[in-house]
C-alpha cells in the first residue's frame, strides 16, 4: 500500500452541536499477522450465514507485480475461519459478490491469441474454493490502451474499443456496455445479466451513436430485473462548441431488450451536471445537480419525476444552493465555484424522503523523477468536499449541507474519502484523519489539521433530520493502532451495522460498528 496523504479536513458549520454521543458501539476483531504486506481490498460481502468474506489483490517481488487474490472468510465473531490464495494473474478485476453461498469474481481480459476482449466470472463455494470459470462476453477487436473503465471526465471514444460494467446498487444484476469503432463501423451494444450470471438480453444502440457517444455512469433495474434505467453522458460528435462549453448532455435511457427510450432534461439556463436514477413504487426519479451555463459550474440541485414506461417528465424542480450551503463550503471567501461532484450513494428514508451524498472528486498529474533519474508521470486522486442533501418525493429541498475536507492519494484510495449510513433520519459520515482537536474559526468553521502521527483517528460527523451538524471522535488512534479503510465498508442496512477492514504492513483486523 502506497502512502496516502490527508492534507486537511475542514467542516463548515452554521449550527454547531459538539460533543454529542452518537448511538454507536464498536468491536475489534483479533489483530492478526498478514504475510501479504502489499495488497488492496477489492470486494467485501456477507456470506449469508452471519459471516464475512473479503478479497484482496496482492503484490510481490523486488518490483511489485500482481500475483493473485487472498480470500479471507470470517465468522460473525470476527474470527478468521479460512484463508485461500487464488493465484491468478493477467486479468483485470472488475467486481465481486456472493449469491447463494457462491463467491463470484468478475474479471476483464484481452486474449492475444484469439484477438478478443473478454469478461469472465470465476465462481467458487466458500468451503472448498474450487473456482470454475465462465466466459460472460467476448468481442473481437484489436487491443487498445485503457479499454475498460468509467472515466467521469473527458471520455475518449477514438481508441477503437471502450467498455464498462455497471451493477445496480443492490447487486441484483449488472449491465455491460461495449462500443467498437473501426472505419465506418460504429457499434454500441448493451448486455444485461442477472446475479446468477445469466444473460437476459442485449440491445443494439448503434443507431444512437451515429449522433452521439454514451458514457454510462449509473444503473437501476426494475423489480423483475428485465428493464434497465441508465443515466450517462451523451457526447455529441458533430456539434460545434465554444472552448469553455461542455460537449455532452446527461440523458436517461430505458432499455428492455427489444426497445429503448431516451429522456433529456436540459433546457435553456438549466443544464444537468450529474444525475442519479431511483425506482420508488414503480416511479422513476432522477436527482442531481445543475448549472445555469454550459461551463461545469454547479449552481444547485435538480429533481425529476418521470413516467416509468414513457419517460415523460411529470414534474421537475431546481433548487439553488442556499446561503448556508455556500457558507458551509466557502465561509467568507469570495471564490465560489462548485464542480466535480460524483455520487456516492442515494437512499430513501422511512418517511420516503430522498437522501443523497456526493463527493468532490478529480485527478491531477505531474512529472516526477524516479530513483533512477527518469521522468515519469504521476497521477494524484483528490477526494474533497462532501455534499449531502435531503428532498421530499415532490422535489422540495429540505436541506443541503457541505462538509469541507481535502484528501489526496497516489495509491490505495480505501483509506481516504468516507462512508456513510443513515439511521432514524440522521446520516452519519465516517472519516479517518490524524487530526486530534479541531480549531474553530469565526464561530462557523472547523479545521482538522493533519498532525504529526501516522496513526489515524476515526471521526463521526452527523447530520440530523433538520440538517444540523455535529461531530465526535469515535475511535482514538491509540485504541485503533491500524488505520481503517473507511471508504470500503460492508454496510448491513437491515441490521444497522458496518464492517471495516483495518490493515498496516503485516498486521490486519476487522472492526464492526453497530448503531444501537
Amino acid at each position: 500500500m502506497r502512502q496516502n496523504i490527508l492534507l486537511l479536513a475542514l467542516f463548515g458549520l452554521q449550527t454547531l452541536l459538539l460533543a454529542q454521543q452518537a448511538p454507536v458501539s464498536y468491536d475489534f476483531g483479533e489483530k492478526l499477522n498478514d504475510r501479504y504486506r502489499y495488497s488492496n481490498l477489492v470486494t467485501i460481502d456477507d456470506d449469508g450465514d452471519g459471516g464475512y468474506v473479503l478479497v484482496r489483490s496482492y503484490y510481490q517481488g523486488l518490483i511489485l507485480k500482481p500475483k493473485g487474490y487472498i480470500i479471507e472468510h470470517y465468522n460473525s465473531d470476527l474470527e478468521l475461519l479460512s484463508e485461500f490464495n487464488y493465484k491468478l494473474r493477467g486479468l483485470q478485476f472488475v467486481d465481486g459478490f456472493i449469491k447463494n453461498g457462491q463467491l463470484n469474481l468478475v474479471f476483464f481480459n484481452y486474449d492475444f491469441d484469439r484477438s478478443t476482449y473478454e469478461y469472465w466470472a470465476h465462481t467458487s463455494s466458500l468451503v472448498n474454493f474450487d473456482f470454475k470459470q465462465k466466459r460472460l462476453l467476448e468481442y473481437k477487436t484489436a487491443v487498445v490502451e485503457g479499454a475498460f473503465g468509467k472515466n467521469y471526465y473527458n471520455r475518449d471514444f477514438k481508441k477503437g474499443f471502450t467498455t464498462t460494467l455497471l451493477f445496480d446498487q443492490e447487486k441484483t444484476g449488472f449491465l455491460i456496455s461495449t462500443h467498437h469503432k473501426k472505419g465506418k463501423e460504429n457499434k454500441h451494444t448493451v448486455h444485461l445479466f442477472d446475479d446468477g450470471l445469466n444473460k437476459k438480453w442485449e440491445y443494439d444502440l448503434s443507431v444512437a451513436v451515429e449522433e452521439k457517444n454514451y458514457a454510462f455512469e449509473n444503473l437501476v433495474l426494475s423489480t423483475d430485473g428485465n428493464q434497465a434505467y441508465l443515466v450517462g453522458k451523451a457526447y455529441f460528435k458533430k456539434k460545434r462548441f465554444k472552448a469553455e462549453e461542455r460537449k455532452f448532455q446527461y440523458e436517461l435511457l430505458k432499455i428492455t431488450g427489444s426497445t429503448a427510450k431516451t429522456q433529456i432534461f436540459d433546457k435553456l439556463g438549466k443544464f444537468s451536471e450529474g444525475l442519479y436514477p431511483m425506482l420508488v413504487d414503480d416511479k422513476v426519479f432522477c436527482v442531481g445537480f445543475y448549472a445555469d451555463r454550459k461551463d461545469n459550474r454547479y449552481n444547485g440541485l435538480s429533481f425529476f419525476e418521470v413516467d416509468a414506461n414513457s419517460l415523460a417528465v411529470h414534474s421537475q424542480k431546481y433548487n439553488p444552493f442556499s446561503q448556508q450551503f455556500m457558507q458551509d463550503k466557502f465561509g467568507r471567501d469570495e471564490e465560489q465555484e462548485i464542480n466535480n461532484l460524483i455520487f456516492k450513494n442515494v437512499s430513501l428514508t422511512k418517511n420516503k424522503e430522498i437522501l443523497f451524498n456526493a463527493e468532490e472528486y478529480f485527478v491531477t498529474s505531474s512529472m516526477q523523477r524516479s530513483g533512477a533519474g527518469q521522468r515519469m508521470k504521476v497521477e494524484r486522486y483528490h477526494y474533497n468536499d462532501i455534499v449531502s442533501a435531503k428532498m421530499t418525493l415532490d422535489g422540495s429541498l429540505i436541506w443541503a449541507r457541505n462538509i469541507n475536507k481535502a484528501e489526496v492519494t497516489q495509491g490505495d484510495e480505501a483509506y481516504v474519502s468516507y462512508s456513510s449510513h443513515t439511521k432514524d433520519g440522521t446520516t452519519y459520515f465516517f472519516i479517518s484523519t490524524a487530526a486530534e482537536n479541531p480549531q474553530l474559526i469565526n464561530g462557523e468553521r472547523l479545521i482538522f489539521k493533519q498532525g504529526l502521527t501516522g496513526n489515524r483517528n476515526v471521526f463521526l460527523i452527523s447530520l440530523n433530520a433538520e440538517g444540523q451538524m455535529s461531530y465526535e471522535k469515535m475511535i482514538d488512534s491509540k485504541e485503533a493502532r491500524l488505520p481503517l479503510m473507511v471508504s470500503k465498508p460492508l454496510i448491513d442496512v437491515q441490521e444497522d451495522e458496518l464492517l471495516f477492514y483495518a490493515k498496516k504492513g503485516t498486521k490486519k483486523q476487522l472492526v464492526k460498528v453497530e448503531f444501537n
